[in-house]
């Protein structure tokens, strides 16, 4: 970590990413002069300005400091970057994001939450469980309930941080205590198939040395084979799943993330009494089942990440068994072509639980338009198995249809790691209020 011990002023390109961001907010935490930029200001870049970070519109060679002792950028940043080009033209320093996070995990006691599904909730939980007596420093790929940041400043040779397999980036990582919530098929664009997923955590298992442990769910044999060579004390974070127990949060999903946070704590020797004091207080994070409102027709807004069909199913039967009595209204926006074409027989599959599904155009992110997919063709064959299903070609169109149709029966839940997000907020209008009824 010697770089940022000595280092003054780091430079961000991509700066408003979810992680990123939370990094850049660690850096200024510990007394260093932050600047980054990215392709379009948004709300969290406007709260990295008012915490005095300097963050530039668009990229452009001019915007790296020429006096920047390093630069880290966002794994989504190309090669020919201009600001990248211009930094290594300087040389000044430059590394990934997980490059940057793993070197600061090197030294310290790092809790890692991996797993392809739950991670950002168990990190939230485990953060939660242990803030008082471990008051670790935090980094999640959400944004945190009360304080609605990514980022706790705590000790600064204890760590929480969430692990992403996407591109192997967890192996960047040092983890004394690794935590897996799962493992399945995803990020196909990248992983040749499930084997190779399993061979990146594997590999994150090796570097968890003896004295740690690795918190898992050792019943499910993805898990188990990944594990079973493992030189750690292995916990099985099950032993403490308890369908009972008292969340703010809900969800079958959210007990096994809560059971996990439970494990961690246990590890740290933390009493039960205030491990399940603090998941009852624990309410959640930003885009996960988060309440945003209720409409002036009485009508209940919530907005989920789930883009999986692993996640839209757990997330979905929470909601059923929540709201037994509701009609559960789905703005549903699949995450990338190659992601909707892979698993384009098990999303048929994982809408079991609405009421009515609306489903906006594919959200390509990283990639290039492939029209050998569509939302059309997927909602065509969720229709044929007898779902409710509804396709439009923009969010516009899928608002104003919902907007009319809606009232105090129905629950909407715009879902999706897309900006299907903005469903909710045009129905509930700029205040809250339900402007768009």
């Amino acid at each position: 970590m010697e770089i940022f011990d000595s280092a003054k002023h780091i430079h961000f390109i991509g700066i408003g990413g979810i992680g990123i961001s939370a990094l850049a907010r660690l850096m200024k935490n510990r007394g260093k002069h932050v600047s980054g930029s990215d392709r379009e200001l948004t709300k969290l870049t406007r709260e990295l300005e008012r915490e005095g970070v300097r963050v530039r519109p668009g990229h452009d060679e001019h915007h790296v400091p020429i006096f920047a002792d390093a630069v880290i950028y966002s794994p989504a940043i190309s090669n020919d970057n201009t600001e990248l080009v211009q930094a290594r033209k300087l040389g000044i320093p430059t590394l990934t994001y997980p490059e940057a996070l793993g070197l600061m995990t090197k030294d310290t006691f790092t809790v890692a939450v991996s797993g392809t599904h739950g991670k950002t909730t168990t990190t939230a939980m485990v953060a939660e469980v242990l803030n008082e007596s471990v008051n670790p420093t935090v980094i999640v790929g959400s944004l945190l309930s009360g304080g609605r940041s990514n980022f706790v400043a705590g000790h600064p040779k204890r760590f929480v941080v969430e692990a992403c397999e996407y591109k192997r980036s967890f192996l960047n990582l040092f983890p004394d205590v690794l935590v897996i919530t799962n493992i399945d098929e995803d990020h196909l664009d990248y992983y040749r198939d499930l084997e190779d997923i399993k061979s990146a955590f594997r590999e994150l298992v090796r570097k968890v040395p003896s004295h740690g442990a690795i918190v898992c769910d050792i019943s499910d044999p993805n898990v188990a084979e990944v594990v079973s060579k493992a030189q750690a004390t292995v916990i099985n974070y099950m032993s403490l799943y308890d369908e009972q127990r008292e969340l703010f949060v809900f969800g079958q999903h959210n007990q096994r993330n809560a059971a996990a946070a439970h494990a961690v704590a246990q590890y740290f020797n933390i009493s039960d009494e205030e491990v399940n004091r603090a998941l009852a207080r624990f309410s959640g994070t930003w885009r996960r089942s988060e309440y945003k409102g209720r409409t002036t027709r009485g009508t209940e807004i919530y907005d989920d990440y789930a883009h999986h069909p692993s996640e839209i199913k757990a997330t979905l039967a929470g909601f059923r068994k929540q709201f037994p009595e509701r009609r559960l209204n789905i703005a549903f926006q699949p995450h990338l072509f190659s992601r909707t074409k892979t698993l384009f027989d098990d999303f048929i599959d994982s809408f079991h639980y609405a009421d009515r599904l609306l489903l906006a155009p594919i959200y390509a992110a990283r990639e290039e338009l492939d029209s050998s997919i569509s939302h059309h063709m997927l909602g065509d064959a969720i229709r044929q198995y007898g779902g409710r299903v509804e396709s439009y070609d923009s969010l516009d169109a899928l608002t104003r249809v919902l907007a009319r149709g809606i009232d105090s029966k129905d629950i909407v839940i715009s879902m999706g790691a897309g900006d299907i997000y903005m469903v909710g907020e045009r129905l509930l209008g700029s205040s809250g209020t339900g402007l768009i009824n």
